[in-house]
This record gives C-alpha cells, structure tokens and sequence, in this order.
C-alpha cells in the first residue's frame, strides 16, 4: 500500500530542510526547501508516495516519488504525465542513506522512466546516482535557485488604481482565479488552495497580490516564511497575460520583501528556470542573484 506524505510528514521534511539551509544552502535541491515541501503538499494533498529514514529519533533522509498519472485541467482537458519524479533530501552527516533513497525510488518506480534533480554542487549525490545507472537529462530544463538580502529594498510603485491585497483580505476564489489566470491551463482549483491553507507553514497575510482598477487580481505570489533561518521563498509567483509588462509583479516582490522584513525575515529566495528568460530577468531587476541550481538527471 502506498504511504502518502502527511501535514506531519511535511513538518517534520521541513525541519531537516531548516537544517540543511542553516549550513549547506546549496545542497537543498529542488522541491526540498521549506516553502517547496508546503506547495507541493498542499496544492496536491499528498499525492505520491514517501519513505522517511530516522536517526536516533530524528530525520535524516526522506523520498517523495510521483509516479504516472492523469491530471484534469481547468480548461476541460487532461494531461498525462507518463514518468516518475523522485523529490527528496538527505542530510549531509548521513549522506550514505543516499544508496537507501535510491534503491527505494528504483523499487518503486521499476520498469518507467525515472528523473530526479540533486543539486549540482553535490558531487558525492551526482556520483551515487551515476553509479546508479542515472544521466543527464535536457540540458536547457534546468532551475537555479536565486537568494538576496533584505537590508536595502527599493520602495515598491504601482500604476494608477493598482493596489496590494494578500489573500486574508480577498475571496478564496479570487486567490484562486489569479493563479489560474497566471498558469493556465492548470489543475489548481479552489479544493486545492483549500488544501494548500492547511499546509504547514502558511500564511494568508504573506500570500500577495496586487488588484487592478478592474477588480481583477493581475498577479500574485506566495511567501514561506522560515522562521530559523529568518529566510523567505516567493513560491509560487505569476501575472496575468493581460498585465504582464506594466511593472506588477516588480512592485510586488518588493512589496513582499517589505512585508517579509517586518515578519522577521533576513533573507529572501526565489526559483526560476535557468536560462535567460522573462522570470529571471524580473528576480536580478529587484535584487536576486544566482545561489545554486539543479542537476536534472533520468534513467529509462
């Protein structure tokens, strides 16, 4: 039977993930950091299977496969998506555990094609998977995850009749039509965003977004504030086609990292695709800066 991730189960992967940030930033690979870990569960509840491995009563290691499924889009249409993807995390004192997690995801996603992203400045991961059987993937499907401080942030400026809501101060289904507008065609419904609100770690009044003249929420972005580390993840972050390029989604990342200064946040983080494109050039134009990317590897 398979075991799904719980509320707890994410707890407890975002506490080895506060350990991991706290000296070794740039091992926390895609999917594994604290604001990651409470998207993916919440929008999904749990979907996949996970394996968890403990160390005298701690976590020191855990698995997350997502194996081969159908997906319902908003627009009426399914998507497919024939292959496994494996998150996961292991903890750098115990990185021999890192065979375990392998050998898990093998056994359980035997016989399809299997992609995992570690981080590409973990040489010893890059080689226990190699040893594996595992390679490159696609070369231009790689993420970089982007950090900068919070001791100088411009003062955020929106057009005329814009304005900055978070999501404790509008409908649910406003929250939920903005995302949908941002990234459709998409499987995100209001079910999902109600699963998303029980996730450990979020906050409505951190979950931003900016209203236009109109009543329609041109963008917005999501924060997770991890407290330890007095770090903050924009996940996710997205703008509506008819808005883009009018300097919203600037005005509100600047905006955000105000508010995410005043909850006690140092720092900041942000993920984008790797190469050139419109997202990454919006996160370097207020700030961000390149802290680590993945390594996408496949096995089939």
């Amino acid at each position: 039977m398979a075991e799904l991730p719980t509320a707890a189960d994410v707890r407890l992967m975002q506490g080895l993930a506060q350990r991991v940030t706290a000296t070794r930033p740039d091992l926390v690979n895609s999917d594994a950091s604290f604001g990651e870990l409470a998207w993916n569960w919440g929008r999904t509840r749990g979907g996949g299977e996970r394996r968890l491995w403990f160390s005298g009563g701690e976590l020191v290691a855990w698995g997350w496969a997502q194996l081969p499924r159908r997906l319902q889009l908003n627009d009426g249409s399914t998507k497919d998506i024939a292959h496994a993807y494996l998150a996961y995390q292991v903890d750098p004192g115990h990185a021999g555990l890192l065979d375990e997690v392998i050998g898990w995801y093998d056994t359980t996603a035997a016989g399809l094609r299997r992609t995992v992203l570690p981080g590409a400045a973990d040489s010893f991961a890059l080689r226990r998977w190699a040893a594996h059987g595992y390679e490159p993937d696609a070369p231009d499907a790689w993420s970089q995850l982007n950090e900068r401080d919070l001791t100088d942030v411009e003062k955020p400026s929106l057009p005329a009749g814009f304005s900055f809501r978070t999501a404790a101060e509008v409908s649910p289904e406003a929250v939920v039509q903005a995302h949908v507008d941002a990234w459709a065609p998409t499987s995100y419904t209001l079910s999902s965003y109600e699963g998303l609100r029980r996730a450990p770690g979020y906050r409505g009044d951190l979950h931003v977004l900016v209203e236009a003249p109109d009543g329609t929420m041109a963008c917005s972005a999501i924060m997770w504030l991890d407290e330890l580390n007095e770090t903050v993840e924009f996940e996710p972050v997205g703008t509506h086609p008819g808005y883009r390029r009018r300097g919203l989604a600037r005005a509100m990342l600047l905006h955000g990292l105000h508010l995410a200064r005043a909850a006690g946040a140092r720092h900041a983080t942000v993920a984008c695709m790797g190469a050139p494109a419109p997202a990454r050039e919006l996160y370097y134009g207020v700030g961000f800066r390149e802290l680590s990317r993945d390594a996408p590897l496949v096995k089939t």
